[in-house]
């Protein structure tokens, strides 16, 4: 086929999105260190250059320059003030950074872009290259696999739960509300992997009918709160799961590889009840024909970041995801979509 002249200009165009495209990242991260969308949205108006400047101690021409940024990839806009003044304004996306804010994913960028999970992808190459070897980038790069190195270290721990409670806020409230119905007649729910019960307190209390368990390692379980609706559990899923009306796993399986998933989800199914029992999946659902589909992108980034932190982990198609559900017993299953990069599995024996 021959390649117009318009198609090179396009290529040559994108390749130097490619040759900066850590910008974006760092650009993101420097905004959140520096609180610029909280300051910017306690504001309450367009705010401009110099107070903003002021508010956050920074130098203003190099401020500008991280603004003309941001406000050009739509993250922040600008608005006139007066007739020689323009200022900042909040968007969308730009609430997203709040540090703490009610769909902040800035916990997401900064556990991202720290160098813990920044080196390893410098070894994304030789993990393609060495067929049959599970030791993963992220252990090359810090010694020790992600398991492993959180618990070593208390820091990055926290670094990395941070983000695990913000998508369980988020995710969660998507399933409750773009498929309630998931959670009709369950009168007792565990958790699997549930760790601190983030997500299963975010369901009782949005079913107060369900009876909860939230079930994962002893250091998991240690740092849960204690609830009258929820009873924290201490086990190894690959061992025994409490029982059951349904198992809940949220972004549990991505970890392993289907060998591991079917030895979980078997224990799912012996913990759950033969004639109503079900099992609850949120999990990414690849649609790998699908061109332009800004989610869908994400899914596949999000694999690739499996392959890189986890030894075993990644993100799995609807056939892939069939497999490991047959695999494990389960007759039959359906996935509903919710506005998020997960979706909700159920699986019945």
């Amino acid at each position: 086929m021959e390649v117009t002249i318009k198609e090179e200009a396009r290529a040559e165009i994108k390749i130097w999105n490619y040759v900066f495209g850590y910008a974006k990242i760092v650009v993101v991260k420097c905004a959140i260190e520096l609180g610029i969308a909280d300051v910017i949205e306690n504001y309450g108006s367009p705010m401009p250059l110099s107070e903003l400047a002021t508010a956050l101690r920074c130098e203003p021409s190099r401020l500008h320059r991280i603004m003309r940024f941001m406000v050009h990839d739509r993250i922040f806009k600008q608005e006139p003030i007066n007739q020689h003044t323009v200022g900042f304004s909040s968007t969308p996306l730009s609430r997203c950074l709040i540090k703490g804010g009610e769909k902040s994913m800035a916990a997401f960028i900064l556990l991202m872009s720290s160098p813990n999970c920044l080196a390893p992808w410098h070894s994304l190459s030789a993990r393609v290259l060495e067929t049959g070897n599970n030791i993963s980038p992220f252990e090359v790069a810090n010694g020790k696999d992600l398991w492993s190195y959180a618990e070593a270290n208390p820091d990055f721990r926290e670094l990395f739960n941070n983000p695990m409670d913000c998508d369980a806020r988020l995710t969660v409230q998507a399933t409750i509300e773009g498929c309630p119905e998931v959670f009709d007649r369950v009168e007792s729910l565990v958790d699997v992997g549930g760790c601190n019960g983030t997500a299963l307190s975010l369901l009782v209390k949005a079913f107060p009918w369900i009876r909860g368990i939230n079930f994962d390692l002893p250091h998991a379980v240690a740092v849960a709160p204690k609830s009258d609706s929820i009873e924290n559990v201490e086990g190894d899923m690959f061992m025994s799961i409490p029982n059951a009306d349904a198992a809940f796993l949220m972004w549990v399986l991505h970890d392993w590889d289907d060998e591991e998933c079917i030895k979980i989800l078997k224990k799912c199914r012996e913990a759950i009840p033969e004639d109503k029992g079900k099992v609850i999946i949120v999990e990414a659902v690849l649609e790998e024909d699908k061109e332009g589909d800004e989610l869908g992108v994400a899914r596949l980034m999000l694999d690739t970041a499996t392959m890189v932190i986890t030894n075993k982990g990644r993100e799995r198609t609807l056939k892939e995801w069939s497999y490991v559900l047959r695999q494990s017993g389960f007759t039959r299953f359906n996935v509903k979509p919710i506005r998020a990069v997960q979706s909700v599995i159920e699986a019945y024996p």
